[in-house]
C-alpha cells in the first residue's frame, strides 16, 4: 500500500461538524438495522427451520429496492436530502414497533416477517442514495477520499455493534419463563430507540442539502430517471468497480446462512450468531481506519481486484470451519478484504459524479449493493436448499474467484487504474 499519513487533513475532518453528525446518524441507524436483521433471521429460522425462508427474507427486501431505485434517485436529486434520510429512518422505526408488538402479543409469523422485510427494503431504497449524496456536501473535495473511508469505518462499526448487541439482547430477553418471542421484542424495541436517535442527528445537520436544479417541478421523464444508469454505463472504471462488488458479494456472501451455521453446524446460540455477523465488520473497521489514515495512492484497480480475490478465499475457509474461532477468523478476513474494495468503489463513484447527479447515480449504486446483499441472501438460501449450507458457501467462494479473473480481462481500465483522483469533464444528466 503506497500512502503516507497527513495528520493535518485528518484533524480538519474532525472539525467538520455536520459530517460528524451524519456519521453519528449512520452508526445509530446502521446499528438498528443490523439488530433488526439478526432478530428477523433468528426468529424466522425458529419459526420455520427452513433455509429457503431465510433466502426469501433477503428477496423480500431486494424487490422493493429494485422497483423504487429510479424514483428514489430522482427524489434525492430534487429535494432536501436530510429530510429524505429522516423519512427512511422513520419508516424503519414503524417496522420496529410493529415487530415488537407482534412478538410480545404472540401474533408474529412468517407472513408478517416477509411483509415488514418489504417495508425495510423500501426504506433502504431511499436511505442509501440519500446518505451517499449527502456526504460530499459536508466536506471539502480534497478531504473526500478520507471522509469516505472514515464513513465506511463508521458503518462497519455499526455492523459490529449491531449484531453483537442484537444477539446478546435476544439471548438475555429469552430467559427461562419469558414469553416465546420476548428476546426478539427486546431487540426490536432497542432498534426503535436507535432509529429515533439517528433521525435526531440528521435533523441537527445545518447544511441545507438541496442540490442545484432542485427547483425543477413536475413528473420526471424517462431520460431523467435513467440518467444515472447511462452515466455509469458510459464509464468503464465505475461500471467495472460496481459490478465487481455486485457479483462478488452476490456469489460469496453467507449472511443469510449464519443462523444455520451457528445453530446446526457450530452448535451455538443467538449470541454466537451476533458474533459471527459482527466478525466481517470488525475486520472491515480495522482496514477502514487504516485507509482513512493511509489512503491508497497507487494501483487502486489492482488493489480492488486482489482484495475481492482474498474475499473469495476467506469464504471458502469459512465454509470449511468447524469451530466458532475458525469461522470468526475467516469472516474477519472477508470483511477486511471487502473494505478495501468498498472504499475504492465508493471513492471512485463520489469523485467522478457531479453533485446534481449524485442521487441518481447513488440510487443505481444502491441497487447493486442491495442486489449483492439481499438478492445474495436469496441465492444463498436457494443453493443451501439444494447443496446444503457448506456446499452453498463453497460454491460462492469459488464463483467469486472466477469473477475476479473474468473482470481483470473484461475491464482493463479498472485493472490498470492507478489513482483515485482523475481529472475529467462531467455533464449532469
Amino acid at each position: 500500500m503506497s500512502a503516507s499519513p497527513v495528520p493535518a487533513t485528518n484533524d480538519r475532518l474532525l472539525r467538520q461538524h455536520d459530517y460528524l453528525r451524519l456519521m453519528a446518524a449512520r452508526v445509530s441507524g446502521g446499528s438498528a438495522n443490523q439488530m433488526l436483521m439478526v432478530a428477523l433471521g433468528w426468529q424466522m429460522y425458529a419459526l420455520t427451520g427452513q433455509a429457503w425462508d431465510l433466502g426469501m427474507v433477503g428477496l423480500a427486501q431486494f424487490l422493493p429496492a429494485l422497483l423504487l431505485t429510479l424514483p428514489a434517485g430522482h427524489l434525492v436529486d430534487r429535494h432536501d436530502r436530510r429530510l429524505l434520510l429522516v423519512g427512511s429512518l422513520a419508516l424503519q422505526a414503524v417496522v420496529a414497533v410493529l415487530l415488537a408488538l407482534a412478538s410480545l402479543q404472540g401474533w408474529i409469523g412468517p407472513g408478517l416477517i416477509f411483509m415488514t422485510s418489504v417495508l425495510l427494503g423500501a426504506a433502504r431504497a431511499l436511505q442509501m442514495p440519500a446518505q451517499q449524496a449527502l456526504l460530499p456536501n459536508l466536506v471539502p473535495q480534497a478531504m473526500l477520499a478520507r471522509a469516505v473511508a472514515a464513513a465506511s469505518s463508521s458503518m462497519q462499526a455499526a455492523i459490529i455493534a449491531g449484531p453483537a448487541l442484537g444477539g446478546l439482547l435476544y439471548a438475555l430477553g429469552a430467559y427461562e419463563g419469558a414469553p416465546t418471542h420476548a428476546g426478539a421484542a427486546v431487540v426490536y424495541g432497542s432498534s426503535l430507540l436507535l432509529l429515533l436517535l439517528g433521525a435526531s442527528f440528521v435533523l441537527s445537520i445545518r447544511h441545507r442539502a438541496v442540490p442545484a436544479g432542485a427547483a425543477r417541478s413536475g413528473a420526471p421523464g424517462l431520460d431523467e430517471l435513467t440518467a444515472g444508469i447511462r452515466f455509469i454505463w458510459q464509464r468503464p472504471v465505475m461500471l467495472g468497480a460496481i459490478s465487481l462488488d455486485l457479483f462478488a458479494v452476490l456469489l460469496g456472501g453467507a449472511t443469510a446462512l449464519l443462523p444455520i451455521f451457528a445453530k446446526d453446524i457450530l452448535h451455538a446460540g443467538p449470541e454466537a450468531l451476533g458474533l459471527l455477523r459482527a466478525a466481517p465488520a470488525l475486520g472491515a473497521v480495522v482496514v477502514g481506519v487504516t485507509l482513512a489514515r493511509f489512503p491508497l495512492s497507487r494501483r487502486v484497480g489492482a488493489w480492488m481486484l486482489g482484495s475481492v480475490a482474498v474475499y473469495g478465499v476467506s469464504m471458502i475457509g469459512f465454509a470449511l470451519s468447524t469451530s466458532i474461532a475458525a469461522a470468526f477468523a475467516a469472516l474477519w478476513i472477508s470483511g477486511a478484504s471487502d473494505m478495501v474494495s468498498v472504499v475504492i468503489r465508493q471513492s471512485l463513484v463520489q469523485l467522478e459524479t457531479p453533485d446534481g447527479m449524485r442521487g441518481r447515480v447513488g440510487a443505481v449504486n444502491s441497487v447493486f449493493i442491495g442486489a449483492s446483499n439481499q438478492l445474495g441472501e436469496f441465492e444463498s438460501g436457494v443453493t443451501a436448499a439444494w447443496l446444503g449450507p457448506v456446499g452453498s458457501v463453497l460454491l460462492g467462494g469459488v464463483g467469486t474467484l472466477m469473477i475476479v479473473a473474468a473482470w481483470w480481462r473484461l475491464f482493463p481500465a479498472l485493472a490498470h487504474r492507478n489513482a483515485l483522483h482523475q481529472k475529467a469533464v462531467h455533464r449532469a444528466g
